[in-house]
């Protein structure tokens, strides 16, 4: 194992590796222990108790944080006529059909989230073997593959982020800035919970949040107690 820096050693001391945190007091932790020079971004990570191996346990989507992530994401359409127009106007950084999946299948890769209308996907899919890897496949399950371009170009710019249970039924998703205020991270946060929450399968047994943690960029992780969320 990698020999931890001092500044990481010093910020350890200050978590209670053995205690589940009220979920403000987890934040404020957080941003005590980030020692980046840069504005670190805040991560939550959720356990949950979901088997990945079955479809419908295979939790997937996207939620817009309502204090944004501090991270303004480069967008991608892919459409034709009237839709290009709409997603320019939106705020959309590209869009283009078949020049930019040239572009792509070249090497270029300044975008962060591709929309592409539905119409459009037999082209995009050809790029499957470059996108998938890397997680930048349009989905309808996370509003990517749609028609109403315009909102999910806004919705993108306005902070929404995907999530994706991974193989060992874990979910990693940013919600934001160690410059946020705690109230507002504390919000995003909430606002994941929730959703996650709503998202449980039907046939998931056992407990479902096994455990909560956030964490920045390099500081330590501190876990958070379930039950500590003002769910409304």
């Amino acid at each position: 194992m990698a020999k931890k820096g001092k500044k990481y050693v010093e910020a350890l001391k200050l978590v209670d590796r053995s205690k589940a945190y009220p979920v403000q007091e987890a934040i404020e932790l957080v941003k005590k222990t980030s020692y980046a020079k840069f504005d670190a971004t805040v991560e939550a990570a959720f356990r949950l108790g979901v088997d990945p191996k079955k479809a419908d346990q295979q939790i997937r989507g996207a939620v817009v944080l309502p204090n944004g992530t501090g991270k303004t994401q480069r967008v991608l359409v892919f459409a034709k006529g009237e839709k290009l127009k709409e997603a320019e106007a939106a705020g959309a950084d590209y869009v283009g059909d078949t020049d930019y999946i040239n572009k792509i299948q070249q090497g270029w890769f300044d975008f962060d989230v591709i929309v592409a209308t539905p119409d459009m996907m037999g082209e995009v899919g050809k790029l499957g073997r470059i996108l998938g890897p890397r997680g930048l496949m349009p989905n309808p399950k996370t509003g990517t593959v749609t028609f109403d371009v315009a909102k999910a170009v806004q919705d993108i710019k306005a902070g929404k982020v995907e999530y994706r249970v991974d193989k060992a039924g874990n979910i990693h998703a940013p919600i934001g800035k160690t410059s946020f205020e705690t109230e507002k991270l504390v919000e995003n946060l909430t606002t994941l919970f929730e959703t996650l929450v709503k998202a449980k399968p039907s046939t998931a047994k056992g407990t479902y949040m096994k455990n909560i943690s956030v964490t920045s960029t390099m500081g330590p992780g501190v876990k958070i107690d379930p039950s500590s969320f003002a769910v409304k």
